[in-house]
């Protein structure tokens, strides 16, 4: 028999076996498997958020794959690389789109999420971001989903802080001129009017920026009586450097990345001091939390940050509610997810309680944190907004 005259055999006994309802070894692998991809930061400005990111997810999906994976169907992920490039992230996207999957999970720099989601949402394929910007749950797509907690959501907890904590009658902001800071800029500027909080200063930086010592003089000439800063990891490590070069002496501020485990490594001693609001950390009075920044550790060989915690936490919202709908069925799940409560009870690997709102927002406990001697210690665990 030719080469040719077998392939044909083959290709009719595997239409054969089709039309009788048997399935190859191939098609039945295919059947017993679940695709994710992930389209995240892995170099450029974005490597940290990114690659912790990325371990998150998979370290979840090798803990579900070892326990049966979900719905009994092993979990495949891919990982892409968008180089911290909002036009390859939307490449990266559509490439992810062309490969059917079940979930898509990241970007986390907010620029990327905003320019390639529309793709997504044109394809009803779910995704789970680890953007912050307040915009990009604000524009009605269905199919957007948060792993931490929006601007509009954190700035309140934050301000509170200043006004009933540190006692400010007024801040300086230095915050990163890309969609993440000015959507927090906004944010924050928002709650502090509230509050009677006067912004004495807005110092504006830009993204990859190595001197900060012009920006640093303008807001420690405001001489307001605390300075929130808000900016990329890279950057709030180098800015801290420079603030005490400088001599400041007064509360420093921030929200989830001034006080990032990345930052505290990089800024080393500058960072001591600082407190700011996360809504994830491994050093939370949480057991499972701490757990999991074991294994991550082992795993990895390095302390995750909030980006760690929120990949993990996505994968297992995915597994939570694809097992309540029993069965692979994007559309549904989108569905789902609206309002949706999951305990730790039902679900161990969310590690909190947490609910979503109708538009993709995410609630659950947050944690003000101060840096001492390298670490974060929570100084105060903040109810839900629902219950706050």
């Amino acid at each position: 028999m030719t080469k040719t005259t077998r392939r044909s055999a083959l290709a009719l006994i595997g239409g054969a076996a089709a039309a009788a309802g048997i399935r190859s070894p191939a098609i039945a692998q295919q059947a017993q498997t679940v695709r994710f991809v992930n389209v995240v930061e892995l170099s450029g400005a974005g490597v940290t958020s990114g690659t912790n990111w990325r371990d998150g997810i998979e370290l979840a999906v090798r803990e579900l794959n070892a326990a049966g994976g979900i719905l009994n169907r092993r979990i495949e992920v891919t990982h892409f690389d968008t180089q911290s490039n909002p036009g390859q992230a939307r490449a990266l996207v559509t490439r992810a789109v062309d490969m059917d999957p079940y979930m898509l999970f990241g970007p986390v720099f907010s620029g990327s999420v905003m320019v390639a989601m529309s793709v997504a949402q044109e394809a009803k394929l779910p995704e789970f971001t680890g953007g912050e910007a307040t915009a990009i749950t604000a524009q009605g797509n269905p199919y957007i989903f948060r792993s931490s907690f929006s601007q509009v959501q954190a700035m309140p907890k934050v301000a509170k802080y200043l006004a009933d904590e540190a006692r400010a009658q007024s801040i300086s902001i230095i915050w990163v001129n890309n969609d993440f800071g000015k959507g927090g800029l906004d944010a924050i500027k928002a709650e502090c009017q509230r509050r009677n909080i006067r912004v004495a200063a807005e110092v504006s930086t830009e993204q990859n920026q190595v001197d900060f010592s012009s920006a640093v003089l303008r807001a420690k000439n405001a001489n307001a009586d605390a300075m929130f800063v808000y900016l990329n990891e890279d950057e709030s490590a180098r800015i801290l450097r420079e603030i005490r070069r400088q001599g400041y002496d007064k509360p420093i501020i921030g929200e989830t990345v001034l006080p990032s485990q990345r930052v505290i490594e990089l800024a080393g001693d500058a960072a001591n001091g600082i407190r700011g609001h996360v809504g994830l950390t491994v050093d939370a009075p949480v057991p499972a939390i701490q757990d999991f920044g074991r294994r991550f550790q082992a795993a990895f060989g390095r302390i995750p940050d909030h980006n760690g915690v929120k990949g993990f936490v996505s994968v297992h919202v995915v597994n939570a509610v694809t097992k309540r709908l029993g069965r692979f069925d994007r559309e549904a799940f989108a569905q789902a997810m609206k309002n949706v409560r999951i305990t730790t009870a039902d679900e161990p690997g969310v590690l909190l309680n947490l609910s979503y709102n109708d538009k993709g927002d995410l609630d659950r406990d947050s944690f003000m944190v101060e840096v001492r001697g390298g670490r974060q210690v929570v100084v105060a665990t903040l109810p839900p907004i629902g219950q706050g």
